[in-house]
């Protein structure tokens, strides 16, 4: 697991200087703590630096690589687990390699593929290639399909810019190539105003942007071309989507089948190798699978928490005891001041999750004991198992069986219905009301929401409300939902958080707390093979009985224990209104009131933090929310916002 940035200048007679490039590495050092290497080349306008952490050949697997004849040379953030498959089939095609490095092979698959290397690999990657084979340079760059590792660009009138983070492109300054403005040091340090409202309805920020002005996201499933020689504008082809059909039943067998596979490919290392290890289902599996392949105990990390709501130690220690793991376990007394400076300078795009907060601290235990870490992450989205699956799947139900007669009953009921959300649940109908007589999409968009747009709208200053006009986010989670061939609302669901919520939240997340620690998480439930399969299973293989994940359930009651597979999901979740109102209190008052009157109306936030204050409204999220971003903003010296 590393980290990599570089620029390429269009005009060729611009000098790389070696001391831009160190710059940008500095800022991700904690990526790969264990090495730099730095690449250019006499009169070529390219170049890049690469931060390793050493996990495969940790001798000989310094990057850059470059090919035999130095003329193509690649970087890779990730892990390529067929490169021994590939790398004996390059063998057989005559290519020689010089490491025994899994990213060696990219390079050699490059020349016989070009930018389609990305199909052939399995893996969590994100790679950048430089071919100089041309009359001028080219740069690839690419990620994987289901977006485990992140990837941003800048496409400027200079030329291109890349980075595994936002912040080594910050870093860039008036060196690099420069944005569309001009000036990169000048401009990007500037918050984007549709990035501001994504943010606000849904704590992160999605889409091909990101929060900075000039900085693009690669998404998913992606690559991108850039040709030196071209006065166009890079090239995006997307290589992989989720399927767009359902397809037939699976057997349980099959299920753990599957399993076992995608985790045995994911234990070659010549590092310390454990897991993550809660009491739920998703991480016990892979526990449980790597115990049945490995030689020696499994190394496992389990992390408990002072709320008993929240706590699943006492069951992770019975998994670990049955399967003879060697168990490191800690109860964490969440520290949330973690979020004042330490997580704002990892997360350099604002993510208003608090689980970032045990996220960091369990990839920090688990340091102390291994360098890589499988986890459990993805199964929830592969296999229908969030429990706002199973309500969409209940209204979905419900939709049907009243037809339009009643939905539109249940709108009129839903407008007559007092606002008591945060009153007891009995009369917390509002919302079912109108969910039920709404669009499925808008429902479930608003069931994934922490506030709606007229409700965010209402907290941003007039002016830039003004700006936005008519823009929303959810014109793109639309987009994402409404793609899928298949008439089943829960696919649909599925589709449209693997293209925003997993790959923006979810793995964002992790990614940036496991390597500020420079701890590699592996996720064996993302193979794209195994989402290829499962993740389009009918419905009811999914969510049975008011039950998620049915059929992953039950294919594991031969492993593991009727605790696991049944007890309550608790998730991954945080003291927050312990936070707001008590050890934080002070800060978080102070950060709402630090917020720019040109972003906010600060009479609406002063109201808020009234109400919270009285105990007259929880507001805890979008407090926290706004606390994230002040620290975020004020950390990374924003220095204003723009359309």
């Amino acid at each position: 697991m590393c980290g990599h940035a570089g620029f390429a200048f269009r005009d060729t007679r611009r000098v790389i200087d070696p001391r831009v490039l160190s710059r940008m590495g500095d800022t991700i050092s904690h990526r790969g703590p264990d090495d730099e290497g730095i690449w250019t080349q006499q009169g070529c306008p390219v170049g890049a630096v690469f931060r390793r952490l050493s996990i495969i050949d940790l001798e000989g697997g310094h990057q850059p690589i470059p090919n035999e004849e130095g003329d193509v040379v690649v970087l890779v953030n990730g892990e390529i687990y067929n490169f021994q498959s590939l790398r004996a089939d390059l063998e057989k095609r005559g290519h020689r390699f010089r490491t025994h490095s899994d990213a060696e092979v990219v390079v050699h698959l490059y020349e016989e593929h070009g930018a389609a290397v990305a199909e052939h690999l399995v893996g969590m990657f994100a790679f950048a290639i430089i071919d100089l084979r041309g009359a001028a340079p080219r740069v690839v760059i690419g990620r994987d399909r289901l977006g485990i590792k992140p990837m941003y660009f800048i496409n400027g009138q200079d030329g291109l810019a890349w980075a595994s983070e936002p912040k080594a492109l910050l870093a860039l300054g008036k060196d690099g190539p420069g944005d569309k403005q001009g000036s990169f040091a000048g401009e990007a340090r500037q918050m984007r105003a549709p990035a501001l409202l994504d943010y606000l309805m849904r704590g992160f920020i999605g889409s091909e942007e990101s929060a900075w002005s000039g900085i693009s996201r690669l998404r998913p499933g992606c690559t991108l071309t850039w040709d030196g020689a071209s006065s166009e504008g890079p090239k995006i082809e997307r290589y992989w989507d989720l399927p767009m059909d359902l397809r037939g039943e699976a057997s349980q067998a099959e299920v753990l089948e599957w399993t076992d596979r995608v985790v045995s490919d994911r234990l070659v290392a010549d590092v310390p190798l454990g897991a993550f290890l809660s009491g739920g289902i998703d991480s016990s599996a892979v526990v449980t699978s790597m115990a049945e392949r490995m030689e020696e105990p499994v190394v496992a990390c389990s992390v408990g928490f002072q709320e008993k709501s929240h706590d699943e130690l006492g069951i992770a220690k019975q998994t670990a005891k049955a399967l003879g793991a060697v168990h490191h376990t800690e109860v964490l007394h969440d520290d949330p001041r973690l979020a004042l400076d330490v997580l704002p300078w990892f997360y350099d795009e604002p993510l208003a999750d608090p689980s970032t907060v045990p996220t960091y601290l369990v990839s920090k235990m688990a340091r102390e004991h291994v360098t890589v870490a499988l986890s459990g992450d993805g199964g929830d989205e592969t296999f229908g198992g969030y429990r706002r699956y199973v309500h969409d799947v209940a209204e979905n139900s419900l939709r049907r069986s009243i037809g339009s007669p009643g939905r539109a009953l249940a709108g009129a009921l839903g407008s007559l219905w007092p606002r008591l959300e945060h009153g007891p649940r009995f009369l917390r109908g509002k919302t079912f009301l109108t969910n039920v007589a709404g669009d499925p999409a808008e429902a479930y968009f608003q069931s994934v929401s922490i506030l709606s747009r007229d409700e965010a709208f209402e907290l941003l200053a007039p002016e830039l409300r003004a700006s936005l006009g008519g823009y929303s986010p959810f014109l793109e989670f639309e987009a994402h939902y409404n793609r899928i061939e298949a008439d089943c609302p829960l696919y649909r669901a599925q589709y449209a958080d693997f293209h925003t919520y997993l790959t923006d939240q979810i793995l964002a997340k992790v990614d940036r707390a496991s390597m500020a620690v420079s701890l590699e998480v592996r996720v064996p439930l993302l193979d794209h093979r195994f989402v290829e399969r499962f993740a389009n299973l009918p419905a009811h293989q999914k969510v049975t009985g008011g039950k998620a994940k049915h059929i992953f359930r039950e294919s594991l009651r031969s492993r593991l224990s009727t605790e696991v597979l049944d007890g309550a999901k608790r998730g991954f979740d945080t003291p927050l209104d312990g936070w707001i109102r008590g050890a934080l209190r002070a800060e978080v008052h102070a950060a709402v009131k630090a917020l720019p009157g040109d972003w906010f109306d600060t009479d609406k936030l002063a109201r808020l933090l009234q109400e919270h204050d009285s105990g007259a409204r929880n507001h805890g999220r979008i407090l926290w929310s706004l606390f994230v971003l002040e620290r975020w903003r004020a950390r990374h010296q924003v220095r204003g916002i723009t359309g």
